[in-house]
């Protein structure tokens, strides 16, 4: 990786002109860095982190939720539900206004929903429910279901990516596959849409007609009260820039902090080393299921069997055991469904030797594998190369694609042959909080064309979703959950290659940092 011990030309041409800004001017602008580049500001569309986290800058949601994952009303006051459980009627907060100065209406959230039920994992199987989504009236969001979903709340608020944010009805009426361009929002932050520059900078401004809620901000949950007239996103790919940025106060907030930066930022008493997300991250490596060779279930078995995630791990983490954890699940270690199968198929690795004959009895016959991998995301980048000289290793036909992260989820969308431009695996992590339920985990839900790139089919997953979304009993969850994670060792839609904590770093004027899975803007303050 490329390393420059100092604020390089290129990024200080754009960076925040310091010495023009007056005391108080000052005081009103944060500059944050991100850990990727925004490429696609459709935080329906993608499910990018970066891009999540630029939605809860500019719109909001009905439902938000706090620490224990627990969905508290947002947008909405609150809601009823009739007595055979197949109407639900939510009321929407008076004086909500879109940056565009239209009032919300309850037919902007119904068609809000409708688009993000068609992205989303956990909204796909809340959609197989409903009969319809209607506005009452003008306040009044009503959702008509064909048979009771008590989770309904949980989906809609649920946070991580994919998000439920609401829309005006114009917007939401585009095809979920198609990206929306137009930012028009309703929550703390307006974006300006004439200063962004993708791979340079993204800019905020307070919008002054938003009300928060009264409560404490818990996560995504309470008021969001917005501190700042202005927040700037200064796009710095190289981590070692960003950090002589953050020590010369060139910036105020690093959302990603390499750990082997971290000890020359714990050293400087302006800066604050945070813990970053308290949920962790759950690093993944995906397959196409659409195409050879990975069509192949053995073959997916015989790789799942090659990996070893401390290989993984080192390389995030600068070998910091106390910073990441084998973790042979695909739910995170640490919450209740976070175990991994008994027998596990991960706990003995078998010798090179032996995996070139799983490789050969699995009938791979040496078609082409290309492995996508994002340069410019420090944190996935290594991933790919570890698998690049594994597979090599064992003796398969690889080509390691590296391009930016932009470019990356482009090409993930192409479903035709490598030939064609198309792929066969990439390597992303998740958000803990984002994978803790079979209903909101898309590494393993086997939803085929309409759920994550990759496209695992399933039926028997599905089945077993539904049983575990109608199970009353918290042992009989558990019991179904034993079932879908022996299922997915078995298929292979994913591999789950470990789970680690990364640091956030900003400068100690800056207070009043909620802590969550995303930087939230809200409630940050410069002292």
């Amino acid at each position: 990786m490329k390393r420059r011990s100092f604020l390089g030309a290129a990024v200080a041409s754009t960076a925040l002109p310091m010495p023009a800004f007056a005391q108080s001017e000052r005081a009103r602008v944060m500059t944050f860095v991100p850990h990727a580049n925004l490429t696609s500001l459709d935080p329906v569309w993608t499910s990018a982190l970066v891009t999540s986290n630029h939605g809860y800058y500019v719109f909001d949601t009905l439902y938000g939720v706090d620490s224990r994952l627990r969905p508290h009303p947002q947008m909405a006051e609150g809601h009823s539900v009739s007595d055979d459980g197949l109407t639900w009627l939510i009321r929407l907060r008076d004086g909500l206004r879109f940056h565009d100065g239209e009032p919300v209406r309850a037919r902007d959230c119904a068609a809000s929903l409708r688009r993000w039920a068609a992205r989303d994992t956990f909204g796909r199987t809340l959609a197989d429910a409903v009969d319809a989504w209607e506005a009452a009236d003008d306040r009044t969001v009503r959702i008509k279901l064909k048979r009771p979903f008590p989770l309904l709340i949980d989906a809609i608020g649920k946070p991580g990516s994919n998000i439920a944010f609401m829309m005006p009805e114009r917007l939401a009426a585009t095809d979920p596959n198609s990206q929306i361009t137009e930012m028009v929002g309703s929550g703390p932050y307006r974006f300006v849409a004439s200063e962004y520059a993708s791979g340079n900078r993204v800019v905020y401004e307070k919008f002054a007609g938003y009300v928060p809620r009264q409560e404490q901000p818990n996560w995504t949950a309470g008021g969001k009260v917005a501190h700042f007239d202005r927040i700037l996103w200064q796009i710095i790919p190289d981590p070692a820039t960003a950090a002589a940025a953050l020590q010369a106060g060139e910036i105020d907030w690093w959302d990603q902090v390499l750990p082997d930066l971290a000890p020359a930022l714990r050293r400087n008493r302006n800066i604050v080393l945070g813990d970053g997300n308290p949920a962790g991250h759950v690093a993944i490596m995906r397959f196409n299921h659409l195409q050879p060779p990975f069509n192949n279930r053995k073959l997916r078995q015989a790789l799942m069997r090659a990996v070893n995630q401390a290989d993984y791990m080192a390389t995030v983490t600068a070998n910091d055991p106390s910073a990441y954890r084998v973790c042979h699940s695909f739910f995170p270690c640490g919450t209740p469904y976070g175990t991994p199968p008994n027998p596990n198929p991960m706990a003995q690795r078998p010798s090179i030797d032996q995996l070139r004959q799983l490789i050969r009895d699995s009938g791979y016959a040496g078609e082409k594998i290309v492995i996508l991998s994002p340069t410019d995301f420090a944190t996935i980048a290594p991933f790919g190369q570890i698998t690049n000289a594994l597979l090599r290793q064992l003796g398969m036909n690889v080509e390691l694609i590296e391009t930016d992260w932009g470019a990356m989820l482009q090409r993930r969308t192409n479903r035709g042959p490598v030939e064609n431009g198309g792929w066969s695996m990439f390597h992303v992590w998740w958000t803990g909080e984002t994978l803790v339920n079979p209903a909101m985990n898309a590494v393993m839900r086997g939803q085929g064309a309409q759920g994550w790139a990759g496209w695992y089919e399933s039926t028997r997953m599905e089945e077993l979703n539904e049983r575990w979304l109608r199970e009353p009993t918290e042992d009989g969850r558990a019991g179904i959950v034993a079932e879908m994670q022996a299922l997915a060792f078995e298929d292979v839609p994913s591999v789950p290659i470990g789970q680690f904590s990364i640091r956030t770093a900003y400068r100690r004027t800056l207070t009043g940092m909620v802590e969550g899975p995303a930087p939230y803007p809200w409630g940050v303050r410069r002292a």
